[in-house]
């Protein structure tokens, strides 16, 4: 191919449009769903205003309601994390002690609360598992700090995390967003770490701390970690602005997105990309056309893909060029199918009045 036509050709496939994307799906609800979590086989849990929590075993064909924690009638579930079938963790945001944790054991039959926030100033903002035992709690700055806490016990037990110059942060000018529980992002057990975004007056920045370990039953200290806090390319500056979601692919490659949550329009600074374990980021060359509010990532076609209000974008080089993802007329699928969405764990996403899609399988074919 002629160089100059093999550069058009490449600069087109780069920035046009990609077809098929969501299928629809009736969730039965008109909550506000903000937290997802696929499990695998199937199993995928929901959760949303009002106290809603959602099952599915059946890969989304049978969406089903769940029994609402006692006193959770009104409560916001941003966020939830599931480990099977019958055993999730949902995770309430609000000021104070409206910002709780319920388990579940026996598929959401049932629930027990194990654990609220004391700060009657604090905000949870977003909470991780890694596994079954270790997990942890991001909340908005209190005293001038963000406040983090972490289990190594299922949730049973839960210590602070110890103070951090990193950590340092006026909650009027810093904070974090609990617009999809994925502001906070933990590696597996090859790969441990712990990692948040921020946002806000101050810029958006990069929180991350690689040397995890977590205090055992007998500790009588919180844990003192070393934090370092990173800026990045993410628009920041406003309190409606900064990161929004943060997702390592692995110890190595990685990806945060968001924007101003107030101008979803804006393409400004809304996805930036590290090669090197989340130590510096670099702003894509193409970006998502619009403020974004979670991200994930498809290992079976290495393709990224993210979601917010005014649409889906998708990467197939790491994060370096996103391109939309758009309803196909010619498929018939809903002209809105690409837009209107808080949460994504594939293959589900998530988002207002009940919103439930499933990932097409020809969205993400080369």
């Amino acid at each position: 191919m002629h160089r100059l036509a093999f550069i058009a050709w490449f600069l087109l496939a780069t920035v046009s449009s990609a077809h098929g994307q969501w299928e629809m799906e009736d969730s039965h609800t008109t909550a506000d769903l903000r937290g997802i979590d696929a499990v695998g086989a199937g199993v995928a849990w929901a959760s949303g205003s009002s106290g809603t929590v959602l099952r599915t075993e059946d890969g989304g064909i049978l969406w089903q309601q769940c029994a609402v924690p006692p006193g959770a009638e009104h409560m916001d579930f941003r966020g939830i994390q599931a480990f099977d079938a019958k055993t999730a963790i949902v995770m309430s945001s609000g000021k104070g002690e409206l910002s709780r944790l319920y388990k579940t054991t026996d598929g959401c039959h049932s629930w027990k609360s194990i654990l609220k926030n004391s700060d009657k100033d604090g905000f949870w903002d977003a909470f991780q598992f890694s596994d079954k035992e270790m997990g942890w709690i991001l909340g908005d700055p209190v005293r001038g700090e963000f406040q983090l806490w972490e289990t190594n016990s299922g949730g049973k037990d839960w210590v602070r995390e110890g103070k951090s110059d990193a950590l340092k942060a006026d909650s009027k000018s810093m904070g974090a967003f609990a617009s999809s529980n994925s502001a906070l992002n933990l590696g597996g057990p090859k790969a441990p770490f712990v990692m948040f975004g921020s946002g806000g007056i101050s810029g958006a920045f990069l929180f991350a701390v690689d040397d995890v370990t977590v205090c055992i039953d007998d500790c009588d200290t919180a844990p003192k970690h070393h934090w370092r806090r990173v800026v990045t390319p993410i628009v920041g500056g406003s309190e409606s602005s900064g990161i929004f979601s943060v997702l390592m692919r692995d110890a190595s490659a990685g990806v945060i997105v968001g924007g101003d949550y107030l101008k979803p329009e804006d393409a400004t600074r809304t996805a930036a990309y590290t090669e090197d374990g989340g130590k510096t980021w670099h702003a894509g060359e193409t970006l998502p056309h619009g403020y974004r509010s979670s991200v994930a990532y498809d290992a079976a076609s290495k393709t990224w893909i993210t979601v917010g209000p005014n649409g889906t974008d998708i990467s197939t080089d790491d994060g370096h060029n996103w391109r939309a993802l758009q309803p196909d007329p010619a498929l018939k699928e809903n002209a809105d199918a690409d837009r209107k969405w808080n949460a994504i764990s594939l293959p589900f996403v998530v988002g207002p009045h009940g919103r439930i899609g499933k990932l097409n399988g020809r969205a993400l074919a080369p």
